[in-house]
């Protein structure tokens, strides 16, 4: 003899509603009745197992909720915890020593990337603060598309004003600007992040070319093409 599972035992309650013997043997051949308060039969305890498995899968599903639950506990971070903070590869300190602008018109506060002789990628904080938005506009406040310009031909400075180009800071200027497209307004809360690329030196005649990109997260709010001219200290 041997005991019966309890969930087994509830399946075999239920056939008794439905039918007064269990049926059992080859399916070919004349079925067997099996009275029920006799032993039961192997066939029956291979049936035992089909339970078993399906509360094996069943158990599955509970894992899959725990999944969801570890899903739910990520979304519990707090919000000034998830994303990471701009790297910092120059400072303003650095910035101040490379490029001649000061307040008010420095409009570079930190240099995110930097490839020597190549390009450089910046950001400028804009905020409620900044001396153009009274004027620009009071009642609703849009940095100005000539500001954008010229934030992005510094970031293309301090690429020029490295040894490994060659400029003079005492003889840099902005030469001119084409195809230039202003997207998106900027607004008091962006940040604006700016990458100039190095396109074309002629040292010869103290030109270069290059090419500017602002975004805002992952719009672009300009670009265009921008002219250089720079010189040699005397």
């Amino acid at each position: 003899e041997f005991s019966v599972p309890f969930s087994l035992s509830l399946e075999i309650e239920s056939a008794m509603a439905a039918s007064s013997s269990v049926f059992t043997a080859s399916p070919s051949r004349n079925l067997v009745s099996i009275p029920l308060h006799q032993s039961l039969s192997p066939p029956l305890i291979r049936s035992s197992s089909v339970a078993f498995r399906l509360k094996r899968r069943s158990s599955s599903l509970v894992l899959c909720s725990s999944d969801e639950s570890k899903s739910t506990t990520e979304k519990e971070i707090p919000i000034e915890l998830r994303y990471e903070a701009f790297p910092t590869v120059m400072d303003i300190n650095k910035i101040q020593e490379i490029l001649p602008h000061r307040f008010p018109f420095l409009l570079v506060d930190r240099v995110i990337e930097y490839t020597a002789g190549v390009s450089a990628v910046a950001i400028k904080n804009v905020t409620i603060n900044d001396n153009f938005f009274p004027g620009h506009f009071p009642e609703r406040p849009i940095m100005p598309g000539v500001l954008m310009v010229e934030a992005m031909a510094q970031v293309g400075g301090i690429v020029m004003l490295q040894p490994e180009v060659g400029g003079s800071r005492s003889n840099f200027f902005f030469a001119g600007i084409d195809k230039v497209r202003f997207r998106k307004p900027v607004i008091a809360g962006d940040t604006l992040v700016m990458r100039m690329t190095l396109v074309k030196l002629q040292k010869r005649f103290g030109i270069a070319k290059m090419e500017g990109k602002a975004y805002v997260g992952n719009s672009v709010v300009c670009e265009g093409e921008f002219l250089m001219a720079m010189g040699k200290e005397e």
